[in-house]
Parts: C-alpha cells; sequence; structure tokens
C-alpha cells in the first residue's frame, strides 16, 4: 500500500476495526491481505465498497454481526454460524472474505451439510457463488496476489494434498498410491505367519527385503512430509494414526541396526519378542483406509459421536454379567456339592458363559445341567437381546445420520475434483 496513513480502519456494517499496514498485509482474510498491494484507489475499490482517504478507511457493506464471529475465528482459530443467521447467508460471508467450508468446526459443517441437502445444493462449491470484486482481476493483481500469499498457499495446497484425499486430483492418486502400498505390506505381514514363509524366503531372500524396504520408505518419507507440512506439530504427534506410524515403522529400522552391530534376531531374547509384537502393529495401517473409504469413515465418526451409548452398553453389559455369573456360579457348582460342574467353579469362569449367552454365540463349550442353571440361562438370554437393543437404536441413528452427512460431503468433493480435472 503506497497512499493512506499507517493506521487502517476497516468499516464493517458501521462498525470500525483499527490495524497497522503491517497487520493487514499478513491478515488472515484474503480480502483483507489483498488490500497492502492495492496501489491506487481504483484497485482498493474493486475491493471494497467505499474508501476515505482522509481517514484512511475501508467501508465494506456486509453482515456487521458476520464478521465479529469471523473475527473471533481470526483470534481463535474457531469459526462458528451466528445464531439466528441462515447457514447459507454465513456461508456466502464466509467465501467474500476469502474462507471457505474446511475453516469451520465440525458441528457447523454438519449443520452446512444438512441445510445444502434440504434446498438440493449437494453439490455447492465456492466456485458457484460469484462474489463482487473478484471477478474482474486484471492479469497484474493476479501476479501481485499471488506474490503476496503465494508460499502460504502452496504450503496449504501440499498439507491438503497429504491430509485430504478428496482435495484434488494429487491428492487422490497420492492417496491411491498410498493405498497400494498398505495393502502391499499387510500381504507380507499375512504371508510372513505362513509356515512355508522361511523356506521361501531363503530362495527369495532379495525380492522380500527390496519389497519391504520400499513399502517402509514410503510410509517414513509420507510421514516426514506430513509432520514438516502440519500446522501443529504437538498435536501431529499426539494424533493416534501418527503414533501407530511411528510404532510401526521403528522396529524395522530397530533391527537393521541390531543387524548392523552383528546382533541376530534370534539372541535379542525379550527384546526380540517386543520388536516382533511392534512389527505386528503394522495391521494398524489398514486404519488408514477410513481416509478413503466413505463406510470406514461413517464407522468411525458415529463412534466418536456416540461413545456415550458405547460407554453406556458396556455398563449394562458389565452389570447383567455380574449378577448372572454369580448365580449361575451358585446354582451350577455352590448349592450341589455332590454333583458340581466345574465349568462353572469361578464366577469370572462363569463370566464366559453369561457373556456368550447374553450375545446369543453360544459356542456349547460351557452349558448348565441343573433346572435352575437352565432357568437362569434362558433369562440370561433374553435379558441380554433386551439390554443389546436399547442403545443400538440409538448407535444405529447416529451412524445414518453421519453416511448420509459424509454422503453430502464426498459429492461436494468429488465436484471440486472434476472441476480441476477439465480445467
Amino acid at each position: 500500500m503506497k497512499f493512506g496513513k499507517s493506521i487502517c480502519v476497516l468499516n464493517v456494517g458501521g462498525t470500525r476495526y483499527a490495524f497497522t499496514r503491517e497487520v493487514i498485509r499478513d491478515f488472515p482474510l484474503r480480502r483483507v491481505s489483498r488490500l497492502h498491494a492495492c496501489a491506487t484507489e481504483k484497485e482498493v475499490l474493486e475491493l471494497c465498497d467505499d474508501y476515505d482517504r482522509d481517514r484512511n478507511e475501508f467501508f465494506f457493506d456486509r453482515h456487521a454481526q458476520a464478521f465479529v464471529f469471523i473475527m473471533l475465528y481470526v483470534r481463535s482459530g474457531k469459526l462458528r454460524f451466528v445464531p439466528g443467521v441462515c447457514e447459507l447467508s454465513f456461508y456466502t460471508e464466509m467465501l467474500y472474505w476469502g474462507l471457505e467450508t474446511a475453516h469451520l468446526d465440525s458441528c457447523c459443517q454438519k449443520r452446512l451439510d444438512e441445510r445444502m441437502s434440504d434446498i438440493g445444493m449437494d453439490s455447492l462449491s465456492e466456485g458457484d457463488i460469484v462474489l463482487s470484486g473478484d471477478e474482474c482481476l486484471t492479469p497484474e493483481e493476479t501476479v501481485q496476489q499471488i506474490e503476496l500469499t503465494g508460499r502460504a498457499k502452496w504450503l496449504e495446497r501440499m498439507r491438503k494434498t497429504f491430509e485430504d484425499p478428496n482435495s484434488s486430483l494429487a491428492a487422490q492418486l497420492l492417496a491411491s498410491v498410498s493405498v497400494i502400498f498398505v495393502i502391499v505390506s499387510m500381504i507380507m505381514l499375512c504371508a510372513s505367519t505362513l509356515p512355508d514363509w522361511d523356506t521361501a524366503k531363503k530362495t527369495t531372500v532379495e525380492e522380500h527385503r527390496i519389497v519391504e524396504a520400499v513399502c517402509i520408505g514410503w510410509f517414513t518419507a509420507e510421514c516426514i512430509v506430513r509432520f514438516l507440512l502440519a500446522r501443529d506439530k504437538c498435536d501431529f504427534i499426539r494424533h493416534p494414526l501418527n503414533i501407530i506410524d511411528a510404532i510401526a515403522i521403528t522396529p524395522y529400522y530397530v533391527t537393521m541396526a541390531m543387524a548392523g552391530a552383528g546382533m541376530p534376531g534370534a539372541g535379542l531374547g525379550v527384546a526380540g519378542v517386543i520388536l516382533r509384537v511392534l512389527r505386528m502393529m503394522r495391521v494398524f495401517w489398514l486404519m488408514k483406509l477410513a481416509r478413503h473409504f466413505l463406510g470406514l469413515q461413517t464407522l468411525g465418526l458415529t463412534l466418536r459421536r456416540c461413545y456415550r451409548e458405547m460407554v453406556m452398553l458396556m455398563v449394562f453389559v458389565f452389570v447383567a454379567m455380574a449378577i448372572y455369573s454369580a448365580l449361575a456360579q451358585l446354582l451350577e457348582h455352590g448349592l450341589d456339592l455332590d454333583s458340581q460342574n466345574q465349568d462353572y467353579a469361578s464366577i469370572p469362569a462363569a463370566a464366559w458363559w453369561v457373556i456368550i449367552s447374553m450375545t446369543t454365540v453360544g459356542y456349547g463349550d460351557v452349558y448348565p445341567v441343573t433346572t435352575g442353571g437352565r432357568v437362569l440361562g434362558g433369562m440370561c438370554v433374553v435379558s441380554g437381546i433386551v439390554l443389546l437393543a436399547l442403545p443400538i437404536t440409538f448407535i444405529y441413528h447416529s451412524f445414518v445420520q453421519c453416511y448420509h452427512e459424509l454422503k453430502v460431503r464426498s459429492a461436494r468433493y468429488a465436484r471440486n475434483v472434476s472441476s480441476e480435472m477439465l480445467q
């Protein structure tokens, strides 16, 4: 900005905000930060509705209350809808100031998806709304905007490419390669437990080492890149999937280091057992597939939202198990000393029979022989069906709702990717 005072005033719907030039230059809202690159008043008026040169005040004829919540996002990093304001109207304000749906909190994204679905706009994207000032950019303004935020945009684009498989075509290709490596790694892990694996490994040892090294190398490089691109490194380290990645990758390098030091795997003792256990953690790499498949995403979102119902279900089961296992041990083992049923010698042993009866599995390895025990078994089965059905109803409705939300969001992402391919 080569004109005006050092203090800039934003007047949004009658509410005034004062900032320095340096703050305007690095402002998180794209429309505001572009003011710093303007060299003439004509360029300024293409971004705002009016400009007062004497007071260096920029006028925006926009929703004042909505901008208050947008400013809260600038300060705290959390963006939520304004109470009493239509979701689509607030969404339009977001697009005007340069924000996207990804900036919304998950609860508000859910409300926006539901609103779009209600009015038949399942695939609404930012390009469907024409905003004043954004459609008439000159080539010089475009170059200035790219120079101003080029590095930040590149980092954000790279982060989305690695973190969000639906964000672009490149992200989908990268996700497909990652899925292939996960499947190959799982096949190698399963094959390593076969009886004939050791014999086959002796004849093709180089091929097995190469395949394993390539898979581990890919996962290592992916993890390092995602760590470097992460906004918050501490949150990245604390994320459960990233912890699983580290635990699954580390044993390979520990094994290679010990082999290089002349320590064979068979002589590691307890350390060797620990390494084999950690290596088996690779099976949790399958959880990465949840980023690419709608069904697994729905399952994870349902479990996260229904943790109270899951806890309630576990409480029901444990209470019933304690009651029925104590009664079963008494009826089958404690009353008749002459013909004791040794399968119910203790309450923990009877608890196994209770759990397989309540879930209607019934392996048949343990069963009551007395009349009282059989009557108790019937009551256990019936009560198990009722107790399991009560919270499962809530979980089912949550699953349907989560599936609908993710389906709407997936449709919107699919349109964005299709548009990118056409371009």
